[in-house]
């Protein structure tokens, strides 16, 4: 069933699981929050950088603790529900920038206390960025980069090969990426950033179980640059019941739990 390769752009592609990604990605724990605050003193006076920041995940939970975020994706869609969600939630004090990592040097960013990036950094070239970042940074200032860890760190749950046998179906074994395939980078971002300007690494975890019902399950499939509306195209509707169906005949309840990671990785001048 495996469908031939979509007609779209990366641009529609991560613009197709915007909304999606805002209601179904799970958040990052609040001890990550409670960490930055206490480990880079903020008190509503501070300007940071989220590069990559899609539709705010992290940006709108930061913005209370610190005076500016400044929020850049390249996706319009990305920053457009950004916006509508900064509005829903009466957050005023994040500024929505189109760019990406290539274009930092020529946006006239400013000084930054912190850059942190949601699952993003294996998008990018990871050595100049870092380079990059070293410029506006402040002293006593970090990269901080969150996300769920790195691909085999945990066990998945015992429900995730139901949604890729599914997923193969219709779009072969291989994570799309664009028109292309993708494939996590070998070396490990605390490598990386061991050899930059920011050298001094330390990694935090947090676990936590999290209870999705199988719609919740279809909008964070979705939610995925490898499975989104963009990639199924005119089979969206159809993987969608297909999916529907495998979940509830491996767990009729309608209830799946998996264990959540947050790991942070911060690195400081030495």
């Amino acid at each position: 069933m495996t469908s031939s390769t979509p007609s779209y752009t990366p641009e529609e592609l991560f613009a197709s699981t915007a909304p999606y990604y805002a209601a179904h990605r799970p958040r990052y724990a609040p001890e990550f929050y409670a960490l930055l605050t206490s480990r880079f003193g903020l008190d509503g006076t501070q300007r940071v950088l989220d590069l990559g920041a899609g539709p705010g995940i992290i940006a709108l939970d930061l913005a209370p603790r610190v005076d500016t975020v400044i929020a850049v994706d390249p996706e319009k869609g990305m920053l457009e529900e950004g916006r509508r969600l900064a509005a829903e939630q009466g957050i005023t004090n994040i500024d929505w920038r189109e760019g990406d990592s290539t274009t930092l040097p020529g946006m006239g960013l400013g000084p930054v206390l912190l850059t942190v990036m949601g699952a993003a950094y294996h998008w990018m070239d990871r050595d100049q960025v870092a380079r990059d970042l070293d410029r506006i940074t402040e002293q006593g200032g970090a990269i901080v980069l969150a996300s769920g860890g790195a691909p085999g760190d945990l066990e998945p749950a015992d429900w995730r090969h139901v949604v890729d046998k599914v997923r193969t179906r219709y779009l072969g074994p291989e994570r799309r990426a664009g028109s292309g395939t993708y494939s996590h980078p070998k070396e490990r971002h605390q490598d990386v950033l061991a050899r930059s300007p920011f050298s001094q690494v330390d990694t935090a975890r947090w676990d936590h179980t999290l209870t999705r019902t199988v719609d919740e399950i279809i909008g964070w499939v979705f939610s995925l640059s490898y499975s989104s509306p963009a990639q199924l195209g005119e089979q969206k509707d159809a993987f969608k019941q297909d999916l529907r169906q495998a979940l509830l005949a491996f767990a009729p309840s309608g209830r799946f739990d998996e264990v959540i990671r947050t790991e942070a990785i911060i690195a400081t001048r030495p």
